[in-house]
């Protein structure tokens, strides 16, 4: 799997155009069923507001949805898509809910408030990058400590938890295309006399 850039949790952004009020609220989802519980929720929080446009982009499947909700079409939802696009993220919604404010804005007034209210909402937001990794358990001596140090670097890896004791324990989360180099590498710098324990590999912030 690929790295890619996500956000995290929720953020929320509010602009005003011509007395309507726009309020962007983007989440990081990881399913549709998730994404459509967050516009639900948006919607029961604001039953009052004349549009809750959405867009969202998934990994699962490739999905991408996108809706107006009522306003002119493609004046809306699209440029709440394409500020998630442009942004490069996936797993993400952003909800755009509008409080009429009386005056009508006209299709380009309308492109430009919701792609800055989806916009204020993105930047916002904490981004991270996801990866799929692998976490390695060593149990090493400490005439080695250095160089594994230096191989995990070389791989890209992090040291998540040291245990200084009659040994030393190391746990390191290294990227699942990097995991058999550095352990091929570590087996060969110790002699095969590491202790060397392997997860399974799991998608997290990297």
């Amino acid at each position: 799997m690929d790295p890619y850039t996500t956000i995290k949790g929720t953020s929320t952004a509010e602009i005003t155009e011509k007395k309507s009020r726009f309020i962007g609220q983007a989440a990081h989802v990881e399913s549709e069923e998730e994404a459509l519980s967050f516009l639900e929720k948006t919607r029961s929080e604001h039953r009052m507001a004349r549009h809750n446009v959405y867009a969202y982009v998934l990994r699962e499947g490739g999905r991408i949805r996108y809706s107006d909700d009522g306003e002119p079409q493609k004046t809306a939802g699209l440029p709440v898509l394409e500020a998630i696009q442009h942004a490069g993220l996936h797993d993400v919604i952003i909800v755009v809910t509008r409080y009429f404010g009386g005056t009508l804005l006209g299709t380009g007034g309308l492109v430009r408030a919701y792609t800055l209210a989806a916009k204020s909402a993105l930047d916002a937001a904490d981004s991270t990058v996801m990866s799929c990794c692998v976490e390695l358990t060593l149990h090493i001596p400490y005439t080695l400590y250095e160089q594994v140090l230096r191989l995990a670097e070389q791989a890209g890896a992090k040291v998540v938890e040291s245990d200084f004791a009659e040994k030393v324990d190391l746990k390191v989360l290294v990227p699942d295309t990097e995991s058999q180099t550095l352990i091929e590498k570590l087996t060969e710098l110790t002699r095969g006399k590491a202790g060397i324990m392997v997860g399974e590999p799991f998608v997290t912030a990297f």
